[in-house]
């Protein structure tokens, strides 16, 4: 994963831009991922100052993923925007989640954790089958007829209208 890793102590201040592939094994470097294939595109451009950088990431591509609803797998597109401040001289630690400190006695930056932070960040919260052009989702229909025949009604329950009586009388 030496791609990922910037030299900057010899680089002159100003805009530097870099192009990263991201594919499958890229994420294989990870525990944990569940991204089974992908193509993605990922855009920095470095503003390297003189005790500060400013990495500015777009990415763009899509992803193949399980589908929440489904589970089945399904492509996802991918596009956002993402910024990271690298500040030296400190303890490595990181500041807040756009700002990260690192010893002046360092000479690389690795971008491939933020990198992959990132690009996780781009899936939307909930991963579901996109709908086709009528309209009608693209999960596996069988999966949602079992779902749909297992939704369990709200059933009545008579020991809660005494208390629910209670709420209401106090209004």
């Amino acid at each position: 994963m030496n791609e990922f890793v910037i030299p900057f102590s010899g680089l002159k201040n100003g805009l530097h831009s870099y192009e990263f592939e991201i594919n499958k094994q890229f994420f294989e470097h990870f525990d944990y991922s569940e991204i089974s294939r992908c193509n993605i595109k990922v855009d920095v451009e470095l503003d390297k100052q003189e005790r500060m950088m400013v990495f500015n990431f777009l990415i763009k591509g899509e992803a193949t993923v399980q589908c929440d609803r489904c589970s089945g797998l399904y492509d996802q597109e991918l596009s956002s925007k993402k910024r990271l401040i690298v500040k030296t001289g400190g303890e490595e630690e990181e500041e807040t989640e756009e700002i990260v400190n690192i010893p002046e006695k360092d000479f690389k930056f690795d971008l491939a954790p933020f990198i992959y932070e990132f690009v996780i960040l781009s899936f939307p919260v909930k991963r579901v089958h996109p709908e086709n052009k009528n309209g009608k989702s693209q999960c596996d229909p069988e999966v949602l007829k079992i779902l749909n025949d297992n939704i369990v009604e709200e059933s009545h329950d008579p020991r809660w209208d005494a208390l629910k009586k209670l709420k209401t009388d106090n209004k």
